[in-house]
């Protein structure tokens, strides 16, 4: 078993089988990493591995889509896509939750 720790999730850290991806295992376990598609189409799902970057399996096609070989360096990859073999810790940014209704017209609405 391996240790994955959700920093952005108050540096939550779970157990998981190795060669599950992160978002599967985000999924699972409530750990909150956005995502959409789940397929790498939209990435969503970016992340950034800031511990365990070697535990990481290969870069896939469809993250280089998304990211620049600085940015793959820098530890982002799209947690779709990324399987890890041994402990990580991982973070992200957090989805803005939705505006709530001032109960006033938009600013451009027509008087």
């Amino acid at each position: 078993m391996i240790q994955i720790t959700f920093i952005t999730n108050d540096c939550r850290t779970v157990t998981a089988e190795d060669g599950i991806s992160l978002l599967r295992i985000a999924i699972r376990e409530a750990a909150g990493i956005p995502f959409k598609c789940g397929g790498g189409v939209c990435g969503t799902c970016l992340c950034r591995i800031e511990r365990g970057l070697a535990h990481a399996d290969a870069v896939k096609p469809r993250e280089r889509r998304h990211l620049t070989e600085a940015e793959l360096a820098a530890g982002y990859r799209l947690a779709c896509q990324t399987f890890v073999t041994g402990d990580v810790a991982v973070s992200w940014v957090p989805r803005k939750p939705p505006a709530e209704p001032s109960g006033e017209p938009p600013a451009d609405a027509p008087a």
